[in-house]
């Protein structure tokens, strides 16, 4: 054997033993993950692709216990006992309304954000540093972005003047609308408030939209909603969501952080609980990765033209 390819063989074994390693500890052993989500979560499969990366395969050493409310908030805490009472060694709790659900039910039970909008406002950690509790995860920084979301909107429909702003009843998006206000005031636009609390509240909140006359609408972070998307299309509706799987799936335009890191770091929160990390003591991330989506398909439909200039800054250009 060449002395280069034992070189490469030997730096590829030691790149893989932390993972190999930790497989062999665990054989015999099945981690339970509970993993409650409002809405659906279009990007679990993100989350469990990692999880396999990390040495855990479902059926052998991985169980995932999933529970879904269905755009039924309402639904969430009991959901979040249920999966309590199956003594999951870590709960994965997808945006605020899920994680505080999953805070109510327990106290000692390792919970990963999955994010959070505000997880210091909110009362889930004490600080990004030390989170001092059960909780620990990721944020989301959605008001961070808020501000350009509304400027893009702003860009690429330079002639809208009423902008609507669709809401559910996450407790977070009050915040997030008066963000948003203050954004499109300094652009001169007009901002209507549309609370669609539950999915089968889309389409009487797309009508009232209509109603008010607005040229465009911004769709607060929130779970996946996929209706929206074919209402905006259906309307002739140009929106700008702040997740980019929006985009994926037929929306116009996204501005926010890349929520597929967010799983993957999700993911490895569980791990290192699962490792024997208090989470008391595991820092909070906040994403440092944001990115422009655009669907020139979609502007197309729409009769509008995105310029060129916005087109090469796009980090993901669907044509």
């Amino acid at each position: 054997m060449r002395r280069r390819d034992f070189v490469t063989l030997v730096a590829r074994a030691a790149a893989l033993w932390p993972g190999m390693a930790f497989a062999q500890r665990s054989t015999g052993k099945v981690w339970r993950v509970a993993y409650l989500h409002p809405t659906g979560s279009l990007l679990v499969g993100v989350f469990r692709t990692e999880m396999r990366k990390l040495g855990y395969i479902e059926g052998e050493n991985l169980v995932i216990d999933q529970r879904s409310a269905e755009g039924k908030a309402e639904r969430l805490p009991s959901l979040a006992h249920e999966l309590v009472a199956l003594r999951p060694d870590v709960i994965v709790a997808v945006a605020t309304p899920a994680i505080a659900a999953a805070q109510s039910a327990t106290s000692t039970i390792p919970i990963v954000m999955a994010p959070a909008l505000d997880p210091i406002g909110s009362g889930f950690i004490k600080s990004l540093a030390h989170p001092g509790g059960n909780i620990t995860g990721m944020a989301n920084m959605f008001s961070d972005a808020i501000g350009k979301s509304v400027e893009l909107l702003h860009t690429i429909l330079p002639s809208a003047k009423r902008v609507a702003v669709l809401m559910s009843n996450n407790p977070t998006h009050p915040q997030l609308l008066e963000l948003a206000e203050v954004a499109a005031k300094t652009l001169d636009l007009a901002v209507v408030p549309v609370i669609a609390p539950t999915p089968g509240d889309l389409e009487l909140a797309f009508n009232r939209m209509r109603q008010e006359n607005c040229d465009a609408l911004l769709v607060l972070g929130d779970p996946i909603r996929p209706t929206i998307v074919s209402l905006a299309a259906k309307t002739r509706m140009p929106t700008i969501y702040q997740i980019a799987s929006f985009v994926d799936l037929g929306g116009l335009a996204s501005y926010g952080p890349d929520f597929q890191v967010i799983y993957r770091k999700a993911a490895q929160y569980v791990d290192k609980i699962i490792k024997g990390a208090n989470p008391a003591e595991l820092p909070v991330e906040q994403p440092v990765v944001f990115e422009l989506a655009l669907n020139l398909k979609t502007a197309s439909a729409l009769g509008l033209t995105i310029p060129d200039h916005l087109v090469a800054r796009g980090d993901k250009v669907i044509e």
